[in-house]
């Protein structure tokens, strides 16, 4: 047995990866290096580099122990930054400007991440085969151009959606062939950088979360309903509407009389994590109209998204249309009412409506003025399935429901477009001598 320090450069391939600190990044990070380990051509040791609390989390996540997964802590002082305490995760946020520090403050990680990788060469011979790192990092690819790797300076594929491409710095890319096509067209003409679309990453059950008591209580309430039958509404983990529309859009649902699921959180300008008060923000006795008509069932703070939607109940999903959330709505078949908030969002929601056809723009921005006469009728028109645009919608999302699990199945020797594109990743990043194809 070789000692450690001494290991001969054939045992393993390492990789380092530097999630973004929010949810909808770390998680689909955890899922990309289980997909790296399942490709067949070498064996890989990953390590995720990250702040304490958002390792603790990942560490939640693994709902198995990967010996080959490792994670490694990045000294990280939020308070230094002007965040408070536990600021180290989006989640914990509670402005966009908080947001953009964290970005910013995100550069510190760069002398760290550094000793991370003198560490490794030092402990098994040679630096890490590559860093995969998450789009908000352009300063990752100083740490790959260092003189701490050999001459050639190693790719730092960056994992980007496609709309992002004025962002891009290096190389990579995190979607998926069949949906994004006009996208990833664009960049591999304009960019000429390798892309490989790896998605759609399968969403890890949540371990933990589905215990607690409301989780199960709104499943229970939807097997209730008629199939496709109640809309789910959610604005995602960082995002929340105002006051006003929060009113609107409530009385929309009640004149519509649709059965609905809402995870509700405080309006813009209140902490987001904080109490909800309803008698502010919903109509007056709204909760207990809809409680004991059996219409509507209000999740506070947080819901069992893929539980949900994966729900034979659910008919269309009202969303902020956060590119997780896309994905995991059309790997269940729903079509989506998009409201994008913030980032990326309203780009989603354009290619939902024009070029997806499974998608329908309510409002964009947390400014817009939105009546409840128009809440009412988009929602009525998507619920109606059985002719018009909600009938296509459903059709469309139900088609492409189908592509994603064919992207990442493999039916006897033909593979999906989402395996063969990690297995071509995983190929073009190893040394060519190490290819026992």
């Amino acid at each position: 047995m070789a000692k450690k320090g001494h290991h001969h450069h054939h045992d393993y391939f390492h990789i380092v990866m530097l999630p973004f600190m929010a949810q909808g990044h770390l998680i689909p990070f955890l899922e990309l290096a289980t997909k790296i380990h399942q490709t067949t051509y070498s064996s890989f040791k990953i390590t995720i580099a990250s702040t304490p609390l958002n390792i603790q989390h990942l560490i939640k996540h693994q709902n198995h122990n990967n010996d080959n997964i490792h994670f490694a802590e990045l000294p990280f002082n939020p308070a230094q930054c002007g965040l408070p305490p536990n600021g180290e995760n989006t989640a914990n946020l509670h402005s966009i400007d908080e947001i953009l520090k964290l970005i910013q403050a995100s550069s510190s990680f760069e002398e760290p991440l550094s000793s991370l990788i003198s560490k490794i060469k030092e402990e098994e011979g040679h630096p890490p085969l590559c860093i995969i790192s998450d789009m908000f990092f352009g300063w990752a690819n100083n740490v790959a151009k260092s003189p701490i790797f050999p001459i050639e300076s190693p790719p730092v594929p960056t994992s980007i959606r496609c709309r992002d491409y004025q962002r891009i710095t290096s190389s990579g890319g995190l979607t998926f062939e069949e949906v994004e096509t006009l996208g990833l067209d664009l960049l591999r003409k304009y960019i000429h950088l390798p892309i490989w679309s790896v998605g759609p990453l399968r969403p890890l059950p949540l371990k933990g979360k589905e215990t607690s008591m409301a989780n199960e209580e709104c499943i229970e309430w939807l097997n209730l309903k008629d199939e496709r039958s109640v809309v789910y509404i959610c604005f995602g983990s960082q995002n929340t509407i105002s006051a006003f529309q929060m009113m609107a859009l409530a009385e929309g649902l009640e004149k519509s009389e649709t059965s609905f699921i809402w995870v509700v959180r405080p309006p813009l300008g209140f902490d987001i994590n904080g109490e909800f008060n309803a008698h502010e923000w919903l109509p007056k006795g709204f909760e207990d109209r809809m409680k004991n008509a059996q219409k509507g069932f209000l999740v506070h703070q947080w819901g069992p998204q893929m539980k949900i939607l994966s729900h034979k109940s659910i008919a269309a999903f009202l969303s902020h249309c956060g590119w997780n959330s896309v994905l995991e709505s059309l790997s269940c078949g729903v079509p989506i009412i998009g409201w994008p908030l913030a980032a990326e969002q309203a780009y989603n929601a354009k290619m939902l409506e024009e070029e997806l056809d499974v998608g329908v723009i309510l409002t964009a921005t947390v400014e817009s003025v939105v009546s409840n006469e128009e809440v009412k009728n988009v929602i009525e028109m998507v619920m109606d399935q059985e002719s018009g645009k909600g009938m296509i919608m459903k059709k469309k999302a139900k088609e492409i429901e189908v592509l994603m699990r064919e992207a990442t199945m493999e039916k006897g020797k033909v593979k999906g477009s989402s395996i063969n594109a990690i297995d071509d990743f995983v190929r073009s990043i190893l040394p060519t001598k190490t290819m026992h194809m």
